[in-house]
């Protein structure tokens, strides 16, 4: 499933069709076509949302976990295309994702504040979401859109692992300094994550997701599904302190 940073890839990859208008729809998502073709776009993002902004509706893209796109040049079988858009100067195609389309306007649906790489991105309201839920294991706070919006299961990992904090601590467990760390790991990590997507190195930068061994204690790696979320989860349990 792609994380916020690979969205944000995405927004800067369709820049060329910014306020650009859309020639000829396409797709067998289930929405209403007929309202797309011969409006002018802008691009948002929100987290693992792709949010393609028209006068009267918003196209929100969600990749689930086996999504992805093309520009100019169709890729993938017709039957997983859902969603393609033409403009006088390209195309982008959008492949087995969820497509809706959204009435209100994206500032009445989303909260920017809580997505990482947002401007806007508020790490005291995160702090107070954050307390509201004293009895959810950490693994599973990151991975709620609504607290941490953008991040995803590799950046889940790679954050706690480098904020020495194993994922099945309660979050109202953790002490005031470490979930402070969490707050600010959580944002830096995803800026770092998209600077290595771009140099196409991100796996060579991974410390924790997938690895067999802790780095820092030469010691075995735990692999688990951990939380509500049941996402996998790698850890070492010498150096991420769970507090009790």
């Amino acid at each position: 499933m792609p994380e916020g940073p690979t969205i944000v890839l995405l927004n800067e990859a369709v820049q060329a069709f910014e306020g650009k208008k859309i020639t000829a729809v396409a797709g067998n998502a289930k929405i209403d076509l007929s309202l797309i073709a011969g409006n002018k776009v802008h691009f948002k993002t929100w987290g693992k949302h792709f949010l393609i902004c028209l006068p009267q509706v918003t196209i929100r893209i969600h990749f689930l976990m086996f999504g992805s796109y093309s520009i100019n040049e169709q890729t993938r079988p017709d039957k997983s295309l859902r969603l393609c858009l033409k403009f006088k100067n390209g195309a982008v195609y959008f492949y087995t994702c969820a497509v809706r389309l959204l009435e209100d306007t994206p500032d009445k649906i989303y909260d920017w504040s809580a997505d990482v790489m947002n401007d806007k991105w508020n790490a005291a309201k995160a702090r107070k979401k954050l307390k509201a839920i004293p009895e959810s294991l950490v693994c599973d706070a990151l991975l709620d859109q609504q607290i941490f919006s953008g991040v995803g299961n590799i950046i889940k990992n790679e954050v706690l692992y480098r904020i020495k904090l194993h994922p099945e601590n309660l979050v109202g467990n953790i002490p005031p300094r470490k979930l402070s760390l969490l707050l600010k790991e959580a944002r830096q990590y995803s800026f770092d994550f998209l600077k290595w997507k771009k140099a196409f190195e991100l796996k060579k930068h991974w410390l924790a997701y997938t690895k067999k061994i802790c780095a820092r204690c030469n010691l075995p790696f735990q692999k688990k599904y951990c939380g509500k979320t049941k996402r996998r989860t790698f850890f070492c349990n010498n150096c991420q302190e769970l507090f009790e």
